[in-house]
C-alpha cells in the first residue's frame, strides 16, 4: 500500500532545497551581485530551481536504494559572479555558507515546535500528523545542510575548503574541481554514506530530543 508521508517527505525535500538555492542568491544580491536576481532564480516557484539529476533522478534513486532512510538531492545551482561581491574577501565564504545555514534554521525552527506541540496534534486519519511532518522537516533539512558541507565540488563545502587552502594547492583544487562529481558519486555509493547518515541522525535527535 502506498504510504502518504511519502509525498510530504518529497514535497519538502523540494522546497527545502530551493530555499537553500535561495539563500545563496539572497546573500549575494544583497553583497552587490544581482546576477541569481536577473536570471530569475530569487523565486519560490520550482520550475527554475529543478536539476535533472540533482532533484529528481538521486533522490528517487537513493529513496529506492536505501529503502527511504536517506533521501537527499539538490536543485540547480544559483548563479553567482564572485567578481562582483562587495566584500571580495569573505564574500564567496558568505555565499556558500548561507544555504546550509538556511537549512539548520529550519531544523531548529521545526525542531523546537516539535517540543512543545503534543503528540496527538492535528492526527490524521491517514495515522500521521503535523508533528510527524514537522520532524521530516528536521530530518530533511539536516541531511541536507550535512550532505552540503562536504568539502567536494560542487557541494558547498568545497567553496569553505577552497577558501583556506594554501597557494600552493593549486593543482588539488583544480582536480577537485574537475573530478568533483566523479568523487561525490563514489563517495554518494560507498560506506562512508552510512557514516553520514550517522551524523545526520545524532543532529536531528539533539534538536528535536526524540
Amino acid at each position: 500500500m502506498f504510504d502518504p508521508i511519502i509525498i510530504f517527505y518529497l514535497i519538502i525535500l523540494l522546497f527545502s532545497v530551493i530555499i537553500h538555492e535561495l539563500s545563496h542568491g539572497y546573500i549575494a544580491n544583497s553583497l552587490g551581485d544581482p546576477t541569481a536576481k536577473y536570471a530569475g532564480r530569487l523565486t519560490l516557484n520550482p520550475l527554475p530551481h529543478l536539476d535533472l539529476f540533482g532533484s529528481i533522478m538521486l533522490p528517487a534513486l537513493l529513496f529506492i536504494s536505501t529503502g527511504g532512510a536517506f533521501v537527499f538531492g539538490w536543485a540547480k545551482p544559483v548563479p553567482i559572479n564572485p567578481y562582483n561581491l562587495k566584500d571580495q574577501k569573505w564574500g564567496s565564504l558568505k555565499v556558500a555558507i548561507a544555504g546550509p545555514i538556511s537549512n539548520i534554521a529550519l531544523a531548529v525552527f521545526f525542531g523546537l515546535l516539535i517540543r512543545f506541540i503534543p503528540q496527538e496534534f492535528f492526527l490524521t486519519s491517514y495515522g500521521f500528523g503535523l508533528k510527524e511532518v514537522f520532524f521530516l522537516v528536521v530530518r530533511v533539512n539536516i541531511m541536507l545542510a550535512v550532505f552540503n558541507l562536504i568539502p567536494i565540488p560542487p557541494l558547498d563545502g568545497s567553496w569553505i575548503l577552497f577558501k583556506f587552502f594554501p597557494q600552493n594547492f593549486e593543482k588539488a583544487r583544480l582536480f577537485l574541481s574537475q573530478y568533483g562529481i566523479i568523487i561525490l558519486l563514489l563517495f554518494l555509493f560507498s560506506g562512508l554514506l552510512d557514516q553520514l547518515n550517522y551524523v545526520a541522525i545524532y543532529i536531528v535527535r539533539l534538536i528535536t530530543g526524540i
